[in-house]
């Protein structure tokens, strides 16, 4: 008897609803004891009880992730896979927002959301192995839960690494955004996050005294003027429609006021929205500080580190979560969102297979604003159910639809 798509639907609804106060419950569990990255060992204990309790056989990602199938496809022959991904660490932030299940961990939060990630996608993980012990699932389903997303290189080259994506032909996920009010998704095709590469300068001379700086290299000096030039040579050396972006964010060189130090350092950012650039990014910032630096008489040595690439959303993947998104939040709750330059390793997954990034709103309706990586970040609950029903209906509608015939160049 064919599968009224419409009805499985319906039903992976009915099980996230009926989920909604165990869901809440165990995300304020997770909330309440951070992990940074790659020490989520309880968390992932939590992510392993909740699958298996669900009749699901989850195995471990390394040694602290999670990785589980979800069988589906409505023939012998299927062996298609839809993923899906969430991040379990937090951040070495203390929590100031006054919530009861705060943080108990001092320094310590989930002040990027990550927590609501995992409860969302264990939500879905529900609905769906519902719909399959029902042979109502039409591709199987990968669940990962990542270690480490926020530190580089990071759980996403580990688990691509470790076999993840072996299989699958798509994957999702979603990202809390508490400026975006809860019943809101933000959607996107293409770059919807940047490249994000740690640079760091070092310049060395043999220093000296600060009345005589003709008989040594500078490199105090010399820093000063790479702080204000390089980021206009990369303006002016690669595409302005790539979203290039270099911001400092420390220097350190010497400790009196009477001598030039024989070493300094500089640490920053480079952030670049277009791949094809961001692949070309380092070879320019490399040359471009040689050359500023040139004058100097100093040593140089830079650390360009290819931190994540941009998340680049498939138009097809977009088209599966707005279609989930609407049926979920109705059809003006699906907004354009803006471009971040913010980084997300879930744009390593997309260099190997098509998918998409919503940003998930978060924020109760007449809250004061906020933003991630904030200690005083609250989101609203609301929005688990949320992402758990818009990511299992993805993930069934994927899995309905042809397979995509396009697929990303790594």
């Amino acid at each position: 008897m064919p599968v009224d798509l419409s009805t499985t639907l319906s039903r992976l609804d009915t099980v996230v609803e009926a989920a909604q106060d165990r869901l809440r419950d165990v995300r304020r569990d997770i909330h309440a004891n951070p992990e940074t990255a790659w020490t989520e060992h309880r968390t992932s204990e939590t992510v392993m009880r909740v699958l298996t309790e669900a009749g699901l056989k989850p195995r471990r990602l390394g040694a602290t992730g999670v990785v589980c199938d979800i069988p589906g496809g409505r023939n012998a022959a299927s062996h298609r896979r839809i993923g899906l991904r969430a991040d379990l660490d937090a951040l070495p932030i203390p929590e100031e927002s006054g919530l009861p299940y705060a943080s108990r961990r001092p320094g310590i939060s989930h002040a990027c959301g990550h927590d609501v990630h995992t409860t969302a996608v264990l939500g879905a993980a529900l609905a769906l192995a519902d719909v399959a012990g029902r042979g109502e699932l039409p591709a199987g389903v990968r669940l990962i839960f990542q270690a480490a997303e926020e530190v580089q290189p990071g759980g996403a080259e580990f688990a691509i690494e470790a076999g993840v994506l072996e299989g699958v032909e798509q994957i999702y996920a979603l990202h809390c955004d508490p400026k975006i009010e809860v019943g809101t998704i933000g959607s996107r095709i293409g770059s919807i996050t940047s490249a994000s590469d740690p640079v760091t300068v070092t310049l060395r001379s043999h220093g000296g005294h600060t009345s005589r700086p003709h008989m040594t290299g500078d490199v105090v000096y010399a820093l000063g003027q790479v702080i204000a030039q390089a980021a206009g040579v990369l303006g002016r050396r690669m595409d302005p429609r790539s979203g290039v972006n270099l911001t400092w964010g420390a220097v350190h060189a010497g400790n009196t006021t009477n001598a030039i130090p024989t070493v300094g350092t500089l640490m920053g950012t480079l952030r670049v929205l277009d791949v094809t650039e961001w692949e070309r990014a380092g070879v320019i910032l490399d040359a471009a500080i040689a050359q500023i630096v040139a004058p100097y008489g100093v040593e140089v040595d830079v650390h360009h580190v290819r931190g994540v690439p941009p998340t680049v959303n498939d138009e097809f993947a977009v088209a599966h979560l707005e279609a989930a998104a609407r049926e979920v939040v109705g059809p003006d709750g699906v907004h354009l969102t803006e471009q971040s330059l913010g980084g997300e390793d879930f744009g390593w997954y997309l260099r190997q297979v098509p998918g998409a990034m919503v940003r998930l709103g978060a924020r109760t309706p007449g809250a004061p604003m906020t933003d991630l990586h904030r200690a005083d970040l609250a989101v609203d609950e609301r929005a688990i159910g949320i992402g758990a029903r818009v990511l299992a209906r993805a993930a069934v509608l994927a899995g309905d639809a042809a397979p995509p015939r396009r697929r990303p160049t790594p």
